[in-house]
This record gives structure tokens, C-alpha cells and sequence, in this order.
């Protein structure tokens, strides 16, 4: 659960909300002048539901590596997508 707070509330209750962020996995959103600036949770908590998008960069990062894509240059990039849209518009339907 994620519980919105101010910030002069995190600063004067910050022990208590590690303790809560802690023990029972809560979040806090940090409101600075009504604009939502910082979350406060637990390392558990974040490397529960952060870190593993870290997992999936790198799976795609040695995918790239095992198939040469990671030496592409930017002409190359632009030349594959172009490619790529056309031959989708070339199996797409005519509309009429």
C-alpha cells in the first residue's frame, strides 16, 4: 500500500515511517509543495519489484551481444526499422 504524506511529515516522523516501511512493506509518496517528489520504501520492497527490470535489461543486453545487434550503428537501427514498417504496411489489408 502506498501512503501519501507531507514532507515536512517525513521529516518529522522519518524513524516511524522507516519502522512501518520496514516491517510491514508500506510506501510512502513524499508531497513537496502539493507535487509528489520522492517514495520512501523498503530495500526488501525494492529490490522485490524495481530490481527485476534490471533482470529483463540485461537478458536483452546479452541478446543483443549473442546476435551482433549491440554493434549497430544508427543508420543501420534506422535502416532495420524502416524496413520492418514496410513489410507490416505491405501484409496490412487495403482499406477502402
Amino acid at each position: 500500500m502506498t501512503l501519501k504524506i507531507s514532507a515536512l511529515t517525513a521529516r518529522t516522523q522519518f524513524g516511524q515511517i522507516m519502522e512501518r516501511a520496514i516491517d510491514r512493506q508500506e510506501r510512502f509518496l513524499v508531497d513537496r509543495r502539493g507535487q509528489p517528489a520522492v517514495i520512501i520504501m523498503s530495500v526488501d520492497d525494492y529490490l522485490r519489484t524495481i530490481a527485476p527490470e534490471d533482470k529483463a535489461l540485461k537478458a536483452s543486453r546479452a541478446q543483443a551481444q549473442r546476435t551482433g545487434l549491440d554493434k549497430l550503428a544508427i543508420k543501420e537501427i534506422d535502416s532495420e526499422i524502416a524496413a520492418y514498417r514496410r513489410g507490416k504496411r505491405a501484409k496490412a489489408p487495403v482499406r477502402r
